[in-house]
């Protein structure tokens, strides 16, 4: 996805899913850094190529703080959708 074809990221909505189940929502808003700064500090100690995705924390709704807490187990579905951007949709595994 190029800046061009997300367009105006600053304001996007970011949703996390478990299992199609919304755990937790938020804007770019709350970041403390901006995208592009993200982007650079991350470069700055490795190559990033189409298709990374760069982690950086989470907002209210975490797991371990709700009552009672939710923990992600094995055959669950994590999605992580960014307005403009997309859905990212990955399945829990085992640990090895």
């Amino acid at each position: 996805m190029t800046p061009a074809k997300a367009g105006e990221v600053k304001h996007a909505s970011l949703v996390t899913r478990l299992n199609g189940e919304e755990m937790q929502r938020a804007t770019t808003d709350d970041l403390v850094f901006t995208i592009p700064k993200l982007i650079a500090f991350c470069s700055a100690f490795t190559g990033l190529v189409p298709g990374d995705v760069i982690i950086t924390g989470t907002t209210g709704g975490v797991g371990a703080y709700r009552q009672p807490p939710v923990w992600m187990k094995p055959g669950h579905t994590v999605e992580v959708e960014i307005s403009g951007v997309g859905l990212l949709r990955n399945s829990v595994a085992q640990a090895a």
